[in-house]
Parts: C-alpha cells; structure tokens; sequence
C-alpha cells in the first residue's frame, strides 16, 4: 500500500526501540514529520539521526510532560495530524507475586501514557476537525495470559480507553482505533525472563513461542507498524473505535 504522508506531523512514542521504532522509520519513509518520544536517549537518537524525526525524551506516566509535548507540536507545525502511542513495559509476574511497586510502574506508562497522550491530542485535534489516534494493545488484553498480570490488566484498559474516547469524538473529525500485536520479535518480547537464561535459553523460548502460532513465527516489528500507519492514513477514514488484530492467526486458535 503507498501511503502519501507529506502533509501530514505524527508523533509516535516507543520510538526509540521496536514497533515504534519501525513506524517512526516508515513515517518518515513516507514523508510525515514525526516527532519521535521515548524516554531512553541514545537509543531515541539512534532511530532520529537513521530517519530524521525530532527526538523528543519525555516520561509518559507525567502528565505535564504529555501535555507538553503535544502542545509544542502544535505550535511549530500549527497541527497535529496523529498520534501513534507504541510505547509499553510489562513485568513477568503473576497475581499473587505482582508487587504494588510493578503494578504501578506498568499502569503508570501503559495506561496513564496512553490516556494522558489521547487526551491531550484530542483537546488539540477536535478544534481542528480531524486527526487520528492509535493505540497499540495487544492480545492480552482481550484473551490473557498467565505471569503477566499487570500487563494483560493495562493492555484491557487501552482497548477500553480506545472505544470509550471513540465514542466521545465520534461526529468531530477525530478518530482513535487500536492495533493488537500478537507475539513480536523485539526486545520486550525476550526481556524479563531471568537473569540466568543465556542467550540460548531465551534463543530457544522464543522458537517455542513461534511454534504456538499457526503462521509458525513471529511478527516483525515493521508489520505491526503497517497497522498502525494504516490507521493513521486516510484510507481507514470510516473506521472508529475498531481493532486490528494481527497475530498470526494465534487468538482462533
């Protein structure tokens, strides 16, 4: 599909690693002006100086952060056609073992961020009279899964986040939808897994993980990436508060 972005200023936060990595890559491949938000510095400028987006270091779980961010944007572009909001952590334990401290720290960027952002460019897209919003969830957040509980619980508060803003813009111009990655090859997907796995451990866990889903692999980053850009584009105009599941087929399972 040959998206035509060159009028359009996309910010895409998560950008320094992973999905947001490679939407923000794409954008810019595409001719958006994307200002690039992550909170790791080096690596947030290893995908700036590779794509020419703007780096922009801020903590997502600060409100005043967000706001201003989206309001910066807003005034040197004089709008904001987009918002991509890759951004997420998640630690590997389950109910009985998440402590208050893991619990907080996932809400605080998964949900918290997201909300923050979302509204924030709704406040400035909705006197304009268009922009679209997407959020990345994930499976988890409808299906669950074991030793993840403070993810899984975030990731259903994103997609709830998604349809009940939906419904609020519905009719200004505004639209915000939602991509569901199933298992993706980045960095998240082997993290959190023990100190004592060697590489060859984490190696084989993931060959595991592969073999669970029908397509017999992972997701590469850059194909959930092409969700969300699609979302983003002018050619998912009708859609409104949907979902886009790409999994290998993992959740018919």
């Amino acid at each position: 599909m040959n998206h035509d972005f060159s009028n359009k200023t996309i910010i895409v936060t998560g950008a320094a690693s992973g999905m947001g990595r490679a939407a923000t890559l794409k954008l810019r491949e595409y001719g958006a002006t994307v200002y690039a938000a992550d909170r790791n510095h080096s690596a947030l400028q290893k995908t700036c100086e590779q794509s020419g987006a703007e780096p922009c270091v801020i903590d997502i779980s600060k409100s005043d952060e967000c706001n201003a961010l989206v309001e910066k944007v807003k005034a040197e572009q004089g709008k904001l056609d987009g918002l991509a909001n890759f951004a997420g952590v998640l630690k590997r334990t389950g109910l009985l073992d998440c402590t208050d401290e893991e619990f907080d720290f996932v809400m605080d960027i998964n949900v918290k961020g997201c909300f923050y952002l979302c509204r924030e460019a709704a406040r400035q897209m909705r006197p304009q009279g268009f922009g679209s919003i997407v959020n990345v969830s994930s499976i988890w957040s409808e299906i669950a899964a074991a030793g993840v509980f403070g993810y899984c619980v975030s990731k259903g508060a994103v997609s709830q986040i998604t349809r009940s803003a939906a419904l609020d813009l519905a009719g200004t111009g505004v639209r915000i939808n939602e991509v569901r990655p199933g298992e993706t090859n980045t960095a998240m997907l082997a993290s959190e897994r023990g100190y004592e796995m060697s590489q060859a451990e984490i190696d084989a866990k993931l060959t595991e993980i592969a073999d669970s889903i029908p397509e017999k692999r992972l997701a590469e980053p850059y194909e959930i990436a092409d969700a969300a850009i699609f979302l983003l584009s002018d050619q998912s105009s009708y859609m409104q508060g949907a979902s886009i599941t790409v999994d290998g087929g993992y959740t018919i399972c």
